[in-house]
């Protein structure tokens, strides 16, 4: 599992990709938090378009990250789940947090 962070004006782009599970879960979530602290974003968007497995360690770095933003007066969104995902996260009830959109096109990674 790997994270590469963008910042888009006042919002921080989390693009996941691999396999999201406990094992990958605490780096992540370290990256994006530490990235929320430093640069302090109105949004967050965690895009999931190449994710390619997700366990509850994904719900729960999801709600955590919705916590965290909400706490800063911030929003999170979730971009491009794959269809498996998308339907783990709204049997969780993740949408009532943070919002779901399949519209947002991926950006490259620029490094």
């Amino acid at each position: 599992m790997t994270v590469a962070l963008q910042n888009d004006d006042s919002r921080l782009i989390a693009l996941l990709s691999g396999e999201l599970d406990h094992h990958s879960v605490r780096m992540i979530r370290e990256e994006i938090d530490t990235a929320i602290s430093e640069q302090q974003p109105t949004s967050l968007a965690l895009d999931f378009g190449e994710v390619t497995f997700m366990d509850s360690s994904g719900i729960g770095l999801i709600l955590g990250r919705c916590k965290i933003m909400g706490g800063i007066g911030g929003t999170t969104a979730i971009w491009n789940p794959p269809p498996h995902i998308r339907r783990v996260m709204k049997l969780s009830g993740i949408e009532r947090l943070a919002k779901i959109e399949r519209s947002q096109n991926r950006k490259e990674d620029n490094k």
